[in-house]
């Protein structure tokens, strides 16, 4: 369903009964602003996975960008077709006027929960996975966009950890310089540009710091720095201090990996990886994770 026929619809009258629409198979995953089901389309008989947004704190966000013409997370997530990126199959409205977005349902862990657990997945697929992440966020960038919330929980991995995919994009933005103005605070605090932690002018960049501390920390099960508690103030020392280098964790990486992740991490955007295609081809010849 395009931007157009959701408009229709919703003039129309015609909001979805989720419950007559919808078979629960899995009760919700509790995200910041959404539920998220596993769930049967009665119309299709197809597994998918089911997104309901929080209504109230769907529109304290839209109230940030009120006036700027800002696509809703929907919108944006169905412009993608790329096998890195979640397949987004409709969206609309609820009878209880929530949004909601019908999506593939991805059957495998968080890279966040891999990480966690420190899992033997890993071990000789992170080469693999960070090229596919880095490849999903390039996609997202050349199509116009910032993501905003770069961070191991929004890629979620084949249940072999072979490959993953980009998913959510609640917080992205058009890289318009209305939505690049210094103030919008938006993302995890954990992977948090300096600039965006500092209410500075922002652009896709910011995405690529958070990257490269996805990366690290996939690399090293460590942050660069202290681990917040999620409240936002430990991210206001990002930047301050460098982090410890990579070798450090894994003593045998291979140097160009470690010095293109550092490279993402830079506090001055200036001087930080330019964009994910630099990224890419700053790792192209590297064909182990370990030094030779």
């Amino acid at each position: 369903m395009g931007l157009s026929s959701f408009f229709k619809s919703v003039l129309e009258g015609n909001k979805v009964d989720i419950a007559n629409r919808f078979e629960i198979l899995r009760d919700a995953v509790s995200g910041t602003m959404s539920n998220f089901h596993q769930a049967r389309d009665r119309n299709t008989d197809q597994i998918i996975g089911l997104k309901i947004l929080d209504k109230k704190k769907t529109e304290q966000l839209e109230m940030r960008f009120r006036g700027l013409d800002k696509p809703l997370e929907g919108e944006i997530a169905i412009s993608f077709e790329h096998p890195r990126i979640v397949i987004t199959h409709s969206f609309g409205l609820t009878t209880k006027g929530e949004q909601f977005i019908v999506m593939e349902f991805l059957d495998g862990p968080g890279l966040n929960s891999l990480i966690v657990g420190r899992d033997e997945r890993l071990e000789g697929n992170r080469l693999t996975l960070m090229r596919h992440a880095a490849l999903a966020l390039q996609v997202v960038h050349e199509a116009g966009y910032i993501h905003r919330d770069i961070c191991p929980r929004n890629y979620v991995c084949s249940k072999d950890a072979t490959s993953l995919k980009l998913i959510d994009f609640g917080l992205t933005v058009p890289a318009r310089s209305e939505f690049m103005q210094p103030g919008i605070r938006t993302g995890t605090p954990n992977y948090m540009a300096p600039e965006v932690v500092r209410r500075k002018h922002t652009d896709q960049r910011l995405d690529i710091f958070a990257f490269g501390v996805s990366m690290y920390e996939m690399f090293t099960f460590e942050l660069p720095w202290l681990r917040g508690s999620g409240d936002g103030l430990a991210a206001m020392s990002h930047g301050q201090t460098a982090p410890v280098p990579l070798e450090d964790h894994c003593p045998n990486i291979n140097p160009l990996i470690s010095q293109a992740i550092l490279k993402c991490m830079d506090p001055a955007p200036e001087q930080r990886m330019q964009s994910m295609k630099n990224f890419l081809s700053a790792i192209s010849s590297v064909r182990s994770e370990e030094a030779d």
